[in-house]
């Protein structure tokens, strides 16, 4: 029986079923390479930075999701590489645990694939995310080949997200694009803009800055008395 399987057995789950405690570590293996390690905090940095006056989302990497008190780590299912989960609140966690976060599961996963994972990544990691988390965007990227696709679930079945012209796929779930930038991907706004790391905003402010100053010692103008 695969995890999937078993799982939907759940709604004859009695009341009186004592579940684990809520303060479970994560659990998750080594991350296969550096490219994943940098793909993950990129990602991350670039959201934190763009919702930084928001405290309604928790976004993490490689991080266990519990979910079934039934549940049994394997090598066949391990927490996502990038999740994303709306609608709650943003504080730090050992892991995330469905049942003590009001049942909510993420809205947003992105699997990083390896030789290791790739079979389970496009296969039951993402039959769990469509049919147990009900995971509304689905993406996976491997950082060697540049392979990225995206899924949108659509009736219970994950749909292919079509690219547009710049080769982006739209979130739903986040109104933010996703692409891939010079071998990573990247979160782009709805108009194309490319997300931000907090240095890249701190280089481009620079820039501005001295543009404008450059320009108003054209005009004579002391950039001191602005």
């Amino acid at each position: 029986m695969t995890i999937a399987q078993e799982l939907g057995n759940q709604t004859n789950i009695s009341e009186n079923v004592i579940f684990p405690p809520g303060d479970l570590y994560s659990d998750e293996p080594p991350l296969e390479t550096e490219l994943h390690l940098e793909q993950i905090m990129l990602l991350l940095k670039c959201l934190k930075w763009l919702w930084r006056d928001r405290n309604d989302f928790y976004a993490v990497g490689n991080l266990t999701i519990y979910y079934s008190p039934h549940q049994r780590k394997s090598e066949d299912f391990r927490g996502p590489d990038f999740f994303v989960v709306l609608g709650t609140e943003r504080k730090t966690r050992k892991s995330w645990v469905v049942w003590e976060e009001e049942g909510k599961y993420p809205n947003v996963i992105l699997e990083i694939l390896s030789d290791s994972t790739v079979k389970t990544d496009k296969g039951l990691k993402k039959e769990i995310y469509q049919d147990t988390f009900r995971t509304p965007d689905y993406f996976w990227f491997d950082p060697f080949t540049l392979e990225f696709a995206g899924f949108h679930l659509l009736d219970g079945k994950y749909e292919p997200l079509q690219a547009n012209d710049q080769g982006y796929l739209w979130s739903h779930q986040l109104g933010l694009y996703l692409g891939v930038d010079n071998g990573m991907v990247r979160f782009f706004t709805p108009e194309g803009q490319k997300v931000p790391t907090p240095e890249e905003a701190a280089q481009q402010a620079q820039e501005k800055a001295e543009r404008l100053a450059a320009k108003l010692r054209e005009l004579n103008i002391d950039p001191e008395t602005i």
